[in-house]
């Protein structure tokens, strides 16, 4: 993977900081650990930006732009607030945890 090309369909969270760090740099956006909550600020904004599209009921490529737009400012700030962590194996242990938790875990007002 190399200048925004990859050989395969399928990236990796890990690939895809890669692309991001690149991308970064090249465009000369934020890069510093001090910026790391205007990421996650961008983040959120760009989700409101889908929530927004999907209510206005923008096509399904508009709502999904956005939301690789989110993904896009998480896995950065996640490049810099925990350089070391491997997203991957982070996301495989999260879902693992989730999936042994019980029935609607969290989701208690759904029944009030």
């Amino acid at each position: 993977m190399s200048n925004g090309t990859w050989e395969t369909d399928e990236m990796h969270l890990e690939e895809m900081k890669k692309e991001i760090e690149s991308l970064v740099v090249e465009k000369g956006f934020y890069n510093k650990a001090e910026d790391i909550p205007k990421k996650l600020l961008f983040a959120f904004i760009e989700l409101g930006e889908a929530s927004d599209a999907w209510k206005k009921g923008e096509p399904e490529g508009k709502i999904a732009e956005e939301l690789v737009d989110v993904i896009f400012y998480v896995l950065d700030a996640s490049r810099l607030a925990c350089p070391t962590v491997d997203m991957d194996s982070a996301f495989r242990e999260k879902l693992e945890k989730n999936r042994n938790r019980p029935y609607q875990y969290g989701e208690g007002h759904r029944n009030r």
